[in-house]
């Protein structure tokens, strides 16, 4: 069966390609907390503890992709934020600064990197999504993100379900137990 030309011409011309450099992925954070029903469930009663998570989510995505990934938390509403920026782990977490709208710092981000590296931004707001398809960058929506976060969990407890099979016995409890 044919496969259709867009098809053809993703494979033939593949967009990363395109860039030497690494990947972005740049994560709206809360737009992200609140439209991942889990996380969204969390988020009401700890806001904190979500934003926890979704850290952690994004490290073991990363740790498997190795794309850099910035995190941008919106901290538009803090009284006297003076905003951060700090890695955790293995990726870039930045609460921006009071009146600054994280849409506000991944568009300049965007306009910074977007015209000279693979930038992707995860998202499901949708004047962003507008400004970052003006800007030709990649978009992800949320729900779409989720989906590709699942894969990748599911690749990763494959790989170490596999890597603890064959692995030898690392405790005296296995060796004794392999006895």
């Amino acid at each position: 069966q044919r496969k259709p030309a867009r098809t053809q011409l993703s494979e033939k011309y593949s967009i990363k390609e395109q860039f030497s450099g690494p990947e972005y992925l740049l994560v709206d954070g809360y737009n992200i907390i609140f439209a991942w029903e889990e996380l969204a469930e969390l988020a009401r009663q700890d806001v904190s503890a979500a934003r926890g998570v979704l850290t952690d989510i994004l490290c073991n995505y990363r740790g498997y992709q190795k794309c850099e990934v910035i995190l941008v938390f919106d901290a538009y509403r803090v009284p006297g934020g003076k905003g951060s920026r700090f890695d955790f782990n293995n990726i870039h977490v930045v609460y921006t600064k009071e009146h600054e709208l994280g849409d506000n710092y991944i568009e300049k981000l965007v306009a910074e990197i977007g015209k000279n590296e693979y930038v992707r931004v995860v998202t499901s707001d949708r004047l962003i999504q507008l400004s970052v398809i003006r800007s030709g960058v990649l978009r992800t929506p949320a729900r779409e993100f989720e989906r590709e976060v699942d894969e990748v969990h599911t690749r990763i407890a494959l790989a170490l379900e596999e890597i603890n099979s064959d692995a030898p016995a690392t405790t005296i409890g296995d060796v004794m137990a392999s006895d």
